[in-house]
This record gives C-alpha cells, structure tokens and sequence, in this order.
C-alpha cells in the first residue's frame, strides 16, 4: 500500500489563515475563481520539497521571505499539518510550525506521530523544536501490547532544518523515511505547450519535467528502455486521440530528438510542430502518467489548456486510473466539461471572503448529493453558480 494524504490543515500561509481539506479522495479535484488560491495549496507541497531539500530559510527566501509568505495581519507561527495513511495502513500526523528570528526561518515544532488504536497515546516518532530534540529507536515494537517507545537525544545542524531530512535517511526509522520520501517524489505539473514543442538536444531525460519541456528526451528514454509502456502510451494515445495510430521520438542529424505523429488519414507522419496542441498535451500526460517511477502525488496545474472538451472525460479517467494503481492525483481546474467527468466526493471547492479562503467538499452538501441524483452533472451545477451560493449560505 501507498502513503496517502488524509487530511491538509493549513494555518497563517497566504490566504490559508486556518483551513482544512479534509477526508481527501485518491483524486482531489479543486474548483473556486482566480484568486481563491488554488496554486497556493500546490505551493505548500512545493513548500515542503523545499524545505526538506534546502531548508526552511532558503524555501521562506524563494517565496520573498516570512513576512510576505504569513497571513496578512498575523504573527505566525505558519503550520502544516498532514494526517496520511503509510504504507502500512495505519493513520500518521506530520506537524509543522514554522517561525522567524533574526530575518531567519525556524522550525519551532516538528512533530511525527502515531496513535495506538482508538484509545491509545500516540507514539512521537519525532519531536523536534528549534533543531533539537527526540527520535523514537525501536520503531519495530510499535503496535505490541505493553511495547514502551525508547527515545534518544538528537541535534541538527541548524534549527531552519527539517529533523526528517536527517532522519529520513536511516531505514531503522522506517515512517520518517517514508514520510520523507514522498515529500521528495512529490510532483507539480503545469505543462506549457510552447516548451513541449520545439526539439530537445540529444541526451536522456527519464522523467518528464514541470513544464514538459524534455516530453521528446523522455519518449525517446521509454521507447528505447521500457518498449512495453511505450507501446501501453500508444495504445492509449489511439483510444484517446481519433487519427493518432502511432508516435516516434527520432534523432537528427544535428544531434536533436524530434517527436513525429502518424495521423491514419495522411501517408508520411507530422513533426510534433505541426499537430495540435491538444494532441501534444494530451501526449505529455500520458507520458507523466505511466512513468515507470510513478510519483505517490501529482499536483496538475489547469490540465484543461490546449485541450478539446472531449478530450477531458478522457484525461479525467486516466487521472483516476493512475490514482487506482497507487498514486494520489491533486487537480486544479476551471473547466465545467472537466467537472463532468468528477464523482461528486472528488470535488473540493475553494472560496475567499475578506481576503481568506475556505474549503469546502462537495459531497458533505446535501442539495447538491440530491441535485446529482437527479440526474444533473457538476460541471453544469458549478456553471451555473450552484457551488459559490451554497458556499455563502453554509
């Protein structure tokens, strides 16, 4: 089993002044107006790559520093907290608090714990404040009947890093490695089209950047060392794009790799230059999607740019398809035909009042439960202003 997210509880970041995303399905999908901080909810998870990568100071630096990043009007501390599933099966909590002394990031509290079934004291698999603190060391009782945790002293270099990046990196603490690893694998897409087009310079790239700037270096890496998934991509491609009967990622002369589509209805096949951009995005996705390396959580970023509607029921179904076989899949959107194709209890929608958002989960809502048993879909609700004005009157 996978590591899944839970529950989101976000306090004093940007517009998050106290907010929960919680009961999070294997595809989350987020709707709200421009402005309702949609990309601020994937910059948390950037956040914390960040953090745990560098260190604090250096991710509150790349966001213009503690002030800007805290909620107007407050002190701090920023928190984040996460309740995931590990591999396991059982419910963890990951604790953040994050403050700033001397114009430097701290980390005030960090915290990593488990609960022994419904009545039992959590175990602190960590518990950290300002670079010092304690790890458990017989993590392998945990869970026996009348096991004690036995903790020892530990101490960072600098109190702006994260006890997990440290102790992620010894296997005895099982969880923190876990933990740490799917912050590291944590995956933002937002493709561009104008990236993914032109040709790449020769070289290997294994999987697909942000931008999808590298799609001709990743294809040209699947075809030659995974056949069997490229030819998994093709298939879909052809279920997925009418006309499309096949994909090559060709060398050049001068060293480039060009991709090159074969449409049934013409004899030689188009440079990727010339094919539409849904077709390209459409490609770029499929390719993310069956990554050998699957990411356990993809944050994608208004994958309904560039692409036909049809073509939305289609990408939806793959998303929840690549969620089915283990990964967590966050999506932003503003596309009713997008919407659709979402089950209700994946819907999340964001709403600000007063310069603060909450979140709000469609299916805890009873006319709209009663509206989709009618018959109606949610893009058409969502469209006609039925989210918002529920939202208002809760």
């Amino acid at each position: 089993m996978n590591m899944k997210i839970v529950d989101l509880t976000i306090k004093n970041y940007r517009v998050f002044k106290d907010t929960r995303l919680s009961n999070v399905s294997n595809l989350c999908v987020l709707v709200g107006a421009n402005g309702t901080g949609k990309s601020t909810l994937f910059d948390i998870f950037s956040f914390l790559k960040d953090s745990l990568t560098l260190n604090v100071s250096k991710a509150l630096i790349r966001r213009g520093g503690f002030s800007e990043l805290v909620t107007r009007g407050s002190k701090g501390p920023i928190e984040i907290e996460i309740k995931f599933r590990e591999s396991g099966g059982r419910l963890a909590t990951y604790a953040l608090k994050i403050g700033s002394k001397d114009n430097k990031g701290i980390v005030e509290r960090e915290v990593l714990k488990f609960r022994r079934g419904q009545r039992g004291q959590p175990w602190h698999f960590l518990d950290f404040s300002n670079g010092k603190g304690k790890a458990i060391i017989n993590e392998d009782e945990y869970g026996k009947k009348h096991a004690e945790a036995k903790r020892e002293d530990q101490e960072l270099e600098s109190p702006d890093i994260l006890a997990i990046k440290g102790l992620g990196q010894f296997q005895r603490f099982r969880i923190v490695s876990e933990f740490r690893r799917l912050i590291e694998n944590w995956h933002i897409s937002d493709f561009h089209i104008q990236d993914a087009r032109p040709s790449a310079e020769e070289g290997i790239a294994e999987h697909i950047s942000t931008r999808g700037d590298n799609l001709s270096l990743v294809a040209q890496f699947l075809h030659d060392n995974h056949p069997d998934i490229f030819k998994e991509v093709l298939e879909r491609m052809k279920q997925r794009v009418p006309g499309v009967q096949s994909v090559e990622a060709k060398s050049t002369e001068d060293g480039r790799i060009v991709l090159r589509f074969q449409d049934g209805a013409f004899k030689d096949p188009f440079m990727a230059k010339y094919v539409s951009d849904g077709t390209i995005k459409m490609f770029a996705y499929l390719i993310l999607l069956f990554d050998p390396k699957p990411f356990p959580l993809l944050a994608v970023e208004e994958p309904e740019n560039q692409l036909y509607p049809e073509l939305l029921v289609e990408l939806c179904e793959e998303f929840r398809q690549y969620a089915d076989r283990g990964g967590q899949v966050f999506v932003s959107t503003h596309s009713p035909d997008f919407l659709n194709a979402v089950r209700l209890e994946e819907i999340f929608w964001l709403r600000k009042s007063d310069g603060i958002v909450n979140i709000y989960k469609a299916s805890e809502n009873k006319l709209l439960q009663n509206l989709i048993n009618e018959g109606d879909l949610p893009g058409a609700l969502w469209r006609q202003g039925l989210f918002e004005k529920m939202a208002k009157n809760k």
